[in-house]
């Protein structure tokens, strides 16, 4: 809980200068010492951390979901690719199929994710932070930084590491 409250707390008067950081980053030089550092960062602060006790990214985002992601969840749900979407989906501006709800509608009030083995990808990567090429993506990692303690946390290492 200690990672949750240390978020819930600074995420918001951190976010320009989080957001100024890893724009910044998109232009170094030092990726794989970048993506070192935040693999050695997401381990510890998963160490620390019950997803259980946040669920807020379930509770706040509403994931892109692929046509695969569609075929899973339908098939583990025992209906239509067409019902699944009529009944949880809807098209966003991007064209993408994303949750029509929030907080998802397959989160359980224990935040158990009721089809958490047939999950869209979007969940099974999140918070994005153990891919390769963490400076790539620096507007996903801010806004992550808001929904998510150990994206916070990862990117609260990675500056002060980066700044010594």
């Amino acid at each position: 809980m200690e990672l949750v409250n240390k978020w819930q707390a600074n995420a918001k008067s951190k976010a320009k200068e989080n957001q100024n950081f890893l724009k910044r980053l998109k232009k170094s030089k030092q990726g794989k010492l970048i993506d070192e550092i935040v693999n050695e960062a997401d381990e510890k602060a998963f160490e620390k951390m019950d997803c259980l006790a946040c669920a807020n990214c379930c509770k706040s985002i509403s994931p892109i979901v692929t046509r695969t992601d569609i075929k899973r969840i339908a098939s583990a749900l025992r209906m239509k690719e067409t019902e699944v979407v009529e009944t949880y989906m809807l098209v966003d501006s991007d064209g993408d199929h994303v949750m029509k709800q929030q907080p998802c509608p397959f989160l359980g009030a224990d935040n158990y994710c009721s089809i958490y083995e047939h999950r869209p990808k979007a969940c099974r990567e999140y918070p994005h932070t153990q891919q390769q090429g963490f400076c790539k993506k620096p507007n996903l990692h801010y806004k992550n930084t808001l929904y998510c303690p150990v994206v916070f946390d990862v990117v609260e290492t990675l500056k002060d590491k980066l700044q010594k």
